[in-house]
């Protein structure tokens, strides 16, 4: 059992947390969700990356093996820094998101949706001209969203009013694969793709990140392991409980502990 521990701004890092379960279900999950300091779409980069520098040293200390930056904002300014300070993997969410979608893209028009850190980052454009220079991508960030997923609004007029606002320019531009650039948005993957249609590929980077992920871990163990999830929160321990039971149906999240990393 190697001991994974994943980190974001809130619970949208749970997206990868999902994925871990499906894919590895015998392994050690630490997380921790910065949710006192949520969002981190608006941060300067100095701070993103004493965030991220901070949380993977506690991550570290209780016992991780390997670090899944699972938020994009600090994947796209802090990733390199934290990959060489620390002498163990560090994978983020950005690099496989675009690799996704440059598979699944037909005309070369990729979407991306974001936080606004991430969007100004230009990391995916980077990434994207990188391994494919003739593909264009049309970026949003949408400052909405993360408040919104964060208090478990994934359905109802709000957010649907804020999905149409944000993807509206996207449409026009005739975009047939889109990445979904915060690992909150997958929970709400429903209205995105109720609103662009059949003919636009969602990509979650969770799910190409875990295949990466894979590649570090032990084939799985035929003995049953439980008890093996350890969540740590900045911010109310009840609240996030409460929300990542909600999007994470299916799957039980217990004995939240409140911490704050300073």
């Amino acid at each position: 059992m190697i001991p994974i521990g994943v980190f974001d701004s809130g619970v949208g890092g749970l997206t990868v947390v999902r994925q871990v379960f499906k894919k590895l279900p015998d392994q050690k999950i630490i997380y921790y969700g910065d949710t006192a300091r949520v969002p981190y779409g608006g941060k300067p980069k100095e701070e993103l990356i004493y965030l991220a520098d901070i949380i993977t040293n506690f991550l570290i200390s209780k016992g991780a093996k390997v670090i899944v930056d699972a938020c994009n904002s600090t994947s796209a300014v802090a990733l390199e820094h934290l990959q060489n300070k620390y002498n163990i993997p560090v994978l983020g969410v950005i690099e496989p998101g675009v690799t996704s979608a440059l598979e699944a893209t037909k005309n070369g028009k990729i979407g991306l949706i974001a936080t606004k850190a991430t969007v100004q980052s230009g990391m995916h454009s980077r990434k994207i001209k990188e391994l494919s220079p003739n593909v264009k991508i049309y970026a949003q960030s949408c400052p909405e969203f993360v408040p919104l997923i964060e208090e478990g609004k994934i359905t109802g007029a709000e957010i649907k009013i804020a999905a149409q606002k944000y993807l509206l320019p996207l449409k026009k531009a005739g975009i047939d694969t889109l990445i979904l650039g915060c690992t909150h948005y997958p929970f709400i993957a429903p209205l995105l793709a109720e609103i662009l249609g059949d003919d636009v590929t969602l990509v979650d980077p969770a799910v190409e990140t875990v295949n990466q992920l894979c590649a570090y871990m032990p084939q799985r163990s035929t003995q049953e392991v439980n008890n093996q999830y350890d969540f740590y929160v900045s911010g109310d321990a009840e609240q996030f409980g409460k929300i990542a039971n909600e999007l994470l149906a299916g799957y039980s999240v217990q004995n939240v502990e409140k911490l704050v990393v300073v």
